[in-house]
């Protein structure tokens, strides 16, 4: 008896229950064409169901409200509210803030990591070390910022496989003393394990390979304050090792946030580190010295 195979059930198509939230077209007139950080309401006041940021607020609202995809979230939302900025770094730095102090329901990313690790190298030796253990505003050869040790050691044997370095002095596999290791069998070590390569040959090119994912150490030896303008509004955001502690509209108010104990953040890094580095912002130093010569 041949049974037939039944039909493939249609997927769920969210567009086939769309409908538009008309239930919020009273919080959209005052929706401000401005970088800042937006909030969808539920029926919760202490949790958002999902937070975001934009460059222009009423644009990425209203293109939340046209994508068939948040059906869910907008059929639950109640009211839509939001925190303008200065620009976008502002904006980038508060909704990081946010998302990790209120766990919106629909926000996937940017949540509190608490093993965020990096890879180490001491010598010609590689470890995983967490930020729970060293301060990752100024230690020094630390390569990547990864969310747990399984994905640190992926991206060293990734590396590894790349440039041919060996499992075995990284210590990703048993290497026995006098003897090559598997991969070298296979063309796929250059030999550093049975004296194909040196050791030192060997170290270099893992710093090269590594480079590229180098964390910087913050730059300063105290918190600088990083200004932001638009046609209306200007925002100092007072920053210490990688770490936003919060933005003023003054330089005569920051001494309350300057004090403030300041540890590494991920966010923060990612966010700040580009446009610091770069030289392209204007960035003031809030060293007790340089705060008293500026008054």
């Amino acid at each position: 008896m041949v049974r037939r195979q039944s039909a493939p059930r249609p997927e769920f198509e969210a567009a086939a229950i769309y409908k538009y939230p008309e239930h919020l077209r009273p919080f959209l007139d005052a929706l401000p064409s401005v970088p800042g950080v937006y909030l969808f309401h539920g029926d919760s006041d202490a949790m958002p169901l999902y937070i975001g940021k934009s460059v222009n607020i009423r644009s990425r609202v209203l293109s939340h409200l046209r994508t068939a995809d948040e059906a869910a979230m907008l059929r639950q939302s109640r009211r839509i509210t939001w925190i303008c900025t200065a620009g976008e770094i502002g904006a980038l730095l508060l909704e990081a803030r946010l998302i990790k102090e209120q766990q919106p329901l629909f926000n996937k990313r940017l949540r509190r990591n608490r093993q965020l690790c990096a890879l180490q190298l001491r010598g010609q030796n590689v470890d995983v070390v967490y930020a729970r253990d060293v301060d990752f505003s100024h230690a020094a050869n630390l390569f990547g910022l990864f969310a747990n040790r399984r994905a640190a050691l992926q991206a060293l044997q990734t590396l590894a496989d790349e440039q041919k370095l060996c499992y075995g002095l990284l210590g990703l596999e048993p290497l026995s003393r006098g003897r090559a290791c598997f991969r070298s069998a296979l063309k796929r070590c250059a030999g550093a394990c049975c004296g194909k390569e040196s050791p030192d040959q060997h170290a270099t090119r893992l710093l090269d390979s590594l480079e590229k994912l180098r964390v910087v150490c913050w730059p300063w030896k105290n918190a600088i304050a990083l200004k932001e303008s638009r046609p209306g509004m200007t925002q100092y955001h007072i920053i210490n090792n990688w770490l936003w502690l919060g933005a003023v509209d003054s330089l005569d108010n920051v001494s309350t946030l300057v004090q403030t104990p300041a540890g590494f953040d991920h966010d923060g890094y990612k966010i700040l580190c580009k446009p610091l580095i770069s030289g392209t912002c204007e960035i003031i130093d809030l060293s007790p010295d340089a705060l008293m010569n500026s008054r």
